[in-house]
């Protein structure tokens, strides 16, 4: 028996073939002439939750990934690499503390699972800290002063809860303490070997030196910024011991309290960055972390071909998935983007269960596809302000083309790795936040289009043994660092004639499986 099915345009492609007892399947999407098929989960690593930093702190999971292409190398059948990690604000349980903001760089050594193997062990990805570069900037008086993962004092520049805007850079939000306050979610590595760093608290764009220093702030749309008594307000409502927290807690127009901006990549050609809010600002449906109408979401572009003059060139919706969970329809907010061209980019959305979190089952966990080429360019439009009053998007708005990929939560592949989504005696139950991508070539003169696809988990600094800010801490919970690596593949729509010879091709293998089976029960 063959099955064929052929959908365009962000619909599913699907390829089965069963002869007899045997099935072969391949899961397959194309969105905009380019093929997405997910072959299988070939990798798993961990880093242990209490390990500590060269400055003595606990190792800070992910938040941001990326990775240094250039450093990619293969070695027979395994691999190697520099990848580098944004931790967020440091571990924050009664209100946020002065962590020092931080980039990591993470020793990556892969050795790919053989193809369908089962029982496997979780160590084909190793993972090893060999540096922590803390993230300061330059007084003018001299010195230097660290970012901080501390809450921003509510107020704005009215309350020293910011910094006001100077002819180089916009409004900064900032700390009781003074330093500059930063809840990084993303990274990516510029052509000049400076660093970008987005966001929460902004939300902002920030740019370092490859040393940590502080070199600038790219600008932001007004339509994020988020607004409490008629002023910018930076608080996410999370202030530290014996700091006030704001009145109202959450802001009433711009990014929702800790849904900033957590997805930040840069495509290939190194000509567009693209930067995500977590989920719907406050007048675009996004009136609570829970909310069902949190789903039209913000994309920003910018070009980046001249460093020294980043300008902010398109304002793009995305609507993020909803799913339901018990009587519930709830959105799964995204946690990273990863740009493949300068119209699809692969974005993580998830849910907000996982190991010791909510359900423990997450309901979705996913990377998928999305290509804004036929999307509405809102940037300066009339609209601008408020594209979804009560979460129902204008529909003068065409919104980028969403189409779901890989499913992170499938437990068959989960299984031959000891993993799984839920919790089942003997397995290891996924943590809740998965918030890194990267994606590396096989190096396979053969595969062009082969890739692997490296996602990583945000443990938020959960430990038995941890130690912060001069303080030790027990989360009464440890959550390690993991990584998972799935070989994809990633290329252009074959021609129809190839799609003729797959299919005779096919066909012919379950000719000789049906022969063999005959020649066994022969004999």
């Amino acid at each position: 028996m063959t099955h064929m099915q052929i959908k365009l345009s962000g619909i599913a492609l699907g390829t089965m073939l069963a002869i007899g007892s045997v099935s072969l399947s391949q899961a397959q999407t194309i969105v905009n002439g380019t093929v997405f098929t997910v072959q299988e989960l070939v990798g798993v690593g961990r880093i242990a939750a209490n390990l500590r930093d060269e400055h003595g702190e606990t190792f800070g999971s992910i938040s941001g990934l990326v990775a240094d292409p250039s450093s990619w190398a293969r070695n027979g059948d395994s691999y190697s690499g520099i990848f580098y990690a944004a931790p967020d604000r440091g571990y924050n349980i009664a209100g946020t503390i002065d962590y020092s903001a931080r980039l990591n760089r993470l020793a990556v050594n892969f050795t790919p699972a053989a193809t369908g193997a089962t029982g496997l062990a979780q160590n084909q990805i190793g993972l090893t800290l060999t540096q922590s570069t803390i993230l300061y900037e330059t007084l003018a008086g001299g010195g230097q002063s660290p970012f901080s993962g501390i809450d921003p004092k509510p107020g704005g520049v009215a309350t020293g809860g910011a910094r006001a805007a100077t002819g180089l850079l916009p409004e900064l939000p900032q700390g009781h303490n003074g330093k500059l306050s930063l809840d990084a979610e993303g990274i990516v590595l510029l052509a000049d070997g400076s660093r970008l760093v987005s966001d929460e608290y902004g939300p902002s764009i920030y740019r370092f030196s490859a040393g940590g220093e502080f070199l600038g702030a790219l600008p932001v749309a007004a339509s994020v910024r988020p607004i409490r008594n008629g002023v910018t307000d930076y608080s996410s409502n999370n202030a530290t011991v014996g700091q006030p927290a704001p009145t109202p807690g959450n802001p009433t127009f711009g990014r929702q309290n800790n849904q900033g901006f957590e997805g930040l990549s840069i495509s290939p050609d190194g000509d567009t960055l693209f930067v995500a809010l977590q989920s719907a600002a406050r007048q675009d449906g996004g009136t609570g972390g829970g909310s069902s109408t949190r789903n039209n979401t913000r994309l920003f572009t910018y070009d980046i071909r001249d460093l020294d003059a980043i300008a902010l060139t398109g304002e793009y919706v995305v609507q993020l998935p909803k799913f339901q969970q018990g009587a519930s329809t709830l959105v799964a907010a995204q946690s990273e983007v990863l740009a493949l061209s300068d119209t699809q980019l692969l974005i993580l959305p998830r849910d907000s269960n996982g190991f010791a979190v909510g359900t423990e089952e997450s309901k979705l966990r996913r990377v998928d596809v999305i290509d804004i080429s036929t999307a509405t360019n809102i940037l300066g439009e009339s609209y601008e302000g408020t594209i979804a009053p009560g979460g129902v998007l204008n529909p003068a708005i065409t919104p980028a083309l969403y189409t779901p990929f890989l499913d992170i939560n499938d437990n068959a592949q989960l299984a031959r790795f000891g993993l799984v989504n839920g919790v089942v005696p003997g397995l290891d139950n996924l943590s809740e936040k998965w918030e890194g991508l990267v994606l590396l070539p096989t190096l396979e003169a053969d595969r062009p289009n082969d890739y692997f696809l490296f996602v990583a988990n945000d443990n938020d600094f959960a430990t038995t043994d941890g130690f912060h800010a001069g303080a030790a801490y027990n989360d009464g919970k440890d959550i390690d660092t993991m990584f998972l690596a799935y070989r994809v593949t990633i290329g252009p729509v074959p021609e129809p004639e190839t799609y003729a010879l797959m299919l005779v091709g096919l066909i012919g293998v379950a000719g000789i499986a049906r022969k063999r089976r005959q020649c066994v029960a022969i004999g």
